[in-house]
């Protein structure tokens, strides 16, 4: 044994420990994305820097978006959600679902995943609106797609949504999983 196999032994172990670190914390990033307002129509939606979609975080948070108009108006909501489906838009049933999920008044859902929005506060975001969207070691678990969370104020767990990438490089969205209940807000709430 020489005297230098501890040295070189610990310079391993080290870079070991460090490859380690390196490889659990590759899938945990956060990506956050402010807009001072939220568009109102496809061309506006589309001038956003976000809407080059060369990431899919970028098209995560602008599903968001698109959600919050679709609950202002669902036609403009539908434009939004099909750009960001480039070539396979809203199907009948996906439409459905999404006229299912904001029914009763539930409009406030999409609105919930921006900061500050909270049941206390009847899920009214901070200006200028803002959205956190997390990656984690499983979000790329499947090649060409990425699974990506984001988190309600309203929710005990983050909600995904999935992204496929297309042959160009933009990121589309695939599934969104953003629209189950939530807790009501205070002024829904018959207990609070």
């Amino acid at each position: 044994m020489s005297i230098f196999d501890k040295i070189f032994n610990k310079a391993a172990n080290a870079a070991t420990n460090a490859a380690n670190n390196a490889a659990s914390n590759l899938g945990n990033k956060k990506e956050v994305f402010t807009f001072t307002a939220l568009p109102e129509n496809l061309a506006e939606l589309q001038a956003l820097p976000e809407a080059k979609l060369d990431s899919p975080f970028k098209t995560a948070a602008l599903t968001v978006v698109a959600l919050c108009v679709y609950a202002a108006d669902k036609n403009i909501g539908i434009e939004m959600l099909n750009f960001l489906k480039g070539p396979r838009p809203l199907s009948n049933m996906e439409i459905q679902f999404i006229d299912d999920r904001l029914r009763d008044g539930k409009t406030y859902v999409p609105f919930s995943y921006f900061k500050g929005a909270t049941p206390e506060n009847d899920y009214t975001p901070d200006t200028p609106y803002s959205v956190t969207v997390e990656s984690n070691v499983y979000s790329e678990a499947n090649q060409g797609y990425m699974k990506l969370l984001i988190r309600s104020g309203g929710a005990d767990t983050p909600r995904e949504v999935q992204l496929r990438m297309k042959g160009d490089g933009q990121w589309l969205l695939w599934e969104q999983f953003l629209l189950p209940d939530i807790r009501k807000p205070k002024s829904a709430d018959p207990w609070a």
